[in-house]
Order: C-alpha cells, then sequence, then structure tokens
C-alpha cells in the first residue's frame, strides 16, 4: 500500500488527541460505493470507491463487536437535532446503487443486524439491468425485494450529474423527478438526498437555492460528500459522511469512527476554494 500520509496523520496524531476531547453529539455516517474486487491500483487511495467483500465484512464486524448499532439517516437527524445520542450509533450508506449490494453487501448487514440506506441514481435503475460508469446496478425488482427486508432507499438525482454545472430548472429535475421515481416503483415516501460528486460547499448560493429545492421537493434530510461525523447544529440536509474502500484497515476504520478523521475536512474546504479561484 505505501506509505499515506492521511492514515498516519490520522492514527498517531490527530485521533490520540481526538480521543481525549471528542464529543458525544456526533454520529459516524459510512459512505461507501460498490463493494466488489474492482482494481483500483492506479487511483490515489483517498479517491477510490470500491471496497472488497473482506474488507467490507470486517468493517461490519469490528462495528459489531464494539457495540455498534446501525440507524438511518433520519434518526440520526433527530437524534442529533433532539440531543438524544450515544456514542455507538452509525448509519451505513450505499451511493449510485451498484448491483454489487445485493450480491455481497446486503448479506453481511443482515447477518450482523444492521440496517443500511442507498442511494439510487434513477436513470440506472430499470426493470433489467442497466450500467453505471461500467458496473451493474440494482433492478426495481431488487430495490423491492431489499426494501421488504428493511434497507432504505434514497435519492441520488436522476442521472448523477454535478448540479452545480446545471440551471435552476434542471436541478429541480434531477431532484424532484428522481424522488418521485423511486416513490412510484416502492409505494411509499422517499426522504432522503444523497448529492453526488464533491459538494460545493464554498459556493454559498447555490447551496441555498439546492436547500430551497429540497425542500420544496419534500425531502426531510440529505447527506454529502464533505468529510467528517454528522454533529449537532449541523444543516440536515448537508450532513458530513465518511468515506470507505478497501484500504480501511481495522486501525483507520476505528479512527475514523471517532472522529479521527474529521481533519481532512479543513483540506477538502480549502482545496475546493483554490480550485474555484483557478
Amino acid at each position: 500500500m505505501g506509505f499515506r500520509f492521511d492514515r498516519f496523520a490520522t492514527l498517531y496524531m490527530v485521533n490520540p488527541i481526538q480521543r481525549r476531547t471528542s464529543s458525544k453529539s456526533s454520529i459516524p455516517i459510512l459512505m461507501y460505493h460498490s463493494v466488489s474486487n474492482r482494481d483500483e491500483a492506479g487511483v490515489h487511495p483517498y479517491y477510490r470507491t470500491a471496497t472488497a467483500p473482506t474488507v467490507f465484512e470486517l468493517h461490519m464486524q469490528y462495528l459489531h463487536d464494539h457495540g455498534y448499532t446501525a440507524m438511518n439517516v433520519g434518526d440520526a437527524v433527530d437524534s442529533l437535532q433532539n440531543g438524544r445520542l450515544t456514542n455507538k450509533r452509525a448509519v451505513i450508506t450505499f451511493d449510485d446503487g451498484y448491483s454489487d449490494f445485493y450480491k455481497h453487501a446486503f448479506s453481511v448487514l443482515d447477518r450482523h443486524g444492521f440496517t443500511a440506506t442507498v442511494f439510487l441514481p434513477t436513470a440506472y435503475i430499470g426493470t433489467v439491468t442497466k450500467q453505471f460508469k461500467g458496473k451493474d446496478c440494482l433492478t426495481w425488482a431488487e430495490v423491492r425485494e431489499l426494501r421488504k427486508c428493511g434497507i432504505t432507499f434514497g435519492s441520488h438525482t436522476v442521472s448523477h450529474p454535478q448540479l452545480r454545472d446545471l440551471d435552476a430548472n434542471a436541478v429541480n429535475m434531477e431532484v424532484a423527478n428522481s424522488k418521485k421515481t423511486i416513490e412510484d416503483n416502492l409505494g411509499e415516501a422517499v426522504d432522503c438526498f444523497s448529492y453526488p460528486f464533491a459538494f460545493p460547499e464554498g459556493d454559498t448560493l447555490f447551496t441555498r437555492r439546492l436547500r430551497d429545492t429540497l425542500v420544496t421537493s419534500g425531502y426531510n434530510q440529505g447527506v454529502s460528500t464533505r468529510i467528517g461525523m454528522a454533529r449537532e447544529r449541523e444543516d440536515r440536509y448537508f450532513l458530513r459522511r465518511l468515506p470507505m474502500n478497501s484500504l480501511d484497515d481495522a486501525l483507520l476504520f476505528g479512527a475514523k469512527l471517532q472522529g479521527g478523521y474529521d481533519w481532512l475536512h479543513t483540506i477538502q474546504y480549502i482545496s475546493k476554494l483554490l480550485t474555484k479561484s483557478r
């Protein structure tokens, strides 16, 4: 794997201090994408999105062995805002609606008694298998089967665009139509949204308009790609999450659950500002 500064800093510089000063007013929301053995050898560890099934099993076993229970995003928001928190709660989320959730992840979750939320880009979810980024996605029959087993579904837009690049009407279509499509196929309300791609948190005008669109469309909460633990007083529509992939060994995984990876949000934010200014 080679030397990783983010892992070194998290384990040996930040987390030892974080453990002594950590607040219980936070909940880890884990962000997975593909649970597969996809080769990401040429991808920087920070940007990898595949988690090998064996590593995912390790993560879920860690949660189980350390007394964590899994909750959905809505319950996490209520707990954060009402102060009903314990340090043994986690939210498990999956972006992109890949079929390997059905094939590899669900059985592991079910064995440990954990629930999860899967965010669907609805253009790639069909009556027959469709592909997104070259990978098979869930079908609506699989989505309905998983819902009966307790898995929650939310919107990940229709076509997975960078919403900031679209005009207001297109943003509204992506946000509202994806919600309606999932509701039509499940026969129940959908109230959670996941922002695709890097979240443009420095663009306050855009984020304010997007929040208004989410509220108008009937969402109650949402998650973003901002790094860190979800905390009280945080905007319930753009909650932070902790990115996961195959390189998250037990030590790094445990440190992330304790808030030891949150320091990277500052670097993430500065990087976005520098990119915007170019």
